[in-house]
């Protein structure tokens, strides 16, 4: 009786020892998974600061270009007044009502 008791307790230990092996198997190749994972995450990470980065580059960028083009329709305006402003000064120096 106490051979075979100590027999099916070494079965049992083996058993348990074969388990645990699996177990930890399993842990491990969660942890690489996660860390695997991290990896990702943190190149995501990276990526999106990038992005957010540039995002704002974009739109200092895209304000100066609409300030340049307002300049430049008032410019246009300012212009474009003159020229109507000449025009009417050549039409009045050409009517006949300054002729002797």
């Amino acid at each position: 009786g106490h051979e075979q008791l100590l027999k099916m307790m070494e079965e049992r230990m083996m058993d348990v020892e074969q388990k645990l092996r699996l177990v930890k198997r399993l842990l491990q190749d969660k942890v690489n998974q996660l860390k695997e994972q991290l990896s990702k995450n943190t190149k995501a990470d990276a990526m999106v600061k990038d992005l957010y980065v540039e995002n704002a580059q974009l739109l200092k960028a895209l304000e100066v270009t609409e300030q340049r083009q307002k300049t430049a329709e008032r410019r246009n305006y300012l212009l474009e007044e003159k020229i109507a402003n000449l025009n009417r000064i050549v039409k009045n120096l050409a009517s006949p009502s300054f002729s002797p």
